[in-house]
């Protein structure tokens, strides 16, 4: 089984742009990422997929390996499927160039989702973490799940609602890095955008929305995805 990581890196973000390029105790964010993923050992190959001529250039800088997009893509999906599409793979790990604490741990769980997967019933692995606070932050995902961590739905509002105060819910946060059969993230590029992932600006929904299926795993480290400035600062006090 050939595995690869792919990581999308759009200079335009709307909350925060070139915040990949965004210095984070000496070193670029994209350049925290790329070497977390590099250093896990757990891939053939880790690009860095762009459309931007500077974070292209910073890459190659640092001795990473980078793709350029040749068409204009709205996601980070889209702009790896494009990548991809004729590369020699079964396995695409997505890892957000914005994740800059993303753990060889929670990289290596997804692929043994598929490796333990003989009857090839899941299309997409993602993580999650349990989160008490912030439900009402817009820029966190969140994430419900059937009674086998399956995914029912992400959302950026506080779901799930609970009008019973004598049932505990579990919340949890959608980190941003997901892994796909080479086959469900084409599916997906062909696919025109749907309704529900049009209306919450989430691209995963648009998998759920097409009948895939995306199985969960719970994790525990700390996600810090550099979203807004405030990020960054909290960020820079977490790096070692």
């Amino acid at each position: 089984m050939k595995v690869i990581a792919a990581i999308p890196a759009r200079y335009a973000a709307s909350r925060f742009p070139g915040k990949l390029l965004a210095d984070l105790n000496g070193k670029p964010v994209i350049q925290h990422t790329y070497e977390n993923v590099l250093n896990s050992g757990l891939f053939d190959r880790v690009i860095v997929v762009t459309e931007n001529s500077k974070i292209e250039s910073v890459v190659l800088g640092f001795g990473g390996d980078v793709i350029r997009s040749q068409k204009d893509h709205q996601c980070g999906c889209d702009r790896i499927a494009e990548a991809v599409f004729d590369l020699d793979v079964d396995i695409v790990i997505n890892v957000q160039g914005d994740e800059p604490f993303i753990t060889s741990e929670g990289l290596a769980s997804l692929i043994e989702v598929f490796k333990s997967d003989t009857k090839k019933d899941i299309d997409l692995t993602s993580l999650m973490i349990p989160i008490s606070d912030d439900l009402n932050n817009t820029n966190i995902v969140k994430v419900i799940t059937d009674l086998s961590n399956r995914a029912l739905y992400f959302s950026r509002s506080a779901i799930p609602h609970q009008r019973s105060k004598e049932t505990h819910v579990s919340v949890y946060k959608h980190v941003g890095v997901y892994a796909f059969r080479k086959s469900a993230l084409i599916d997906f590029y062909e696919h025109a955008a749907t309704p529900l992932e049009l209306a919450e600006q989430i691209e995963a929904i648009r998998y759920l929305e097409m009948g895939k299926t995306i199985q969960m795993i719970e994790t525990q480290f700390e996600s810090v995805g550099i979203d807004v400035l405030e990020d960054l600062e909290r960020a820079k006090k977490l790096m070692p």
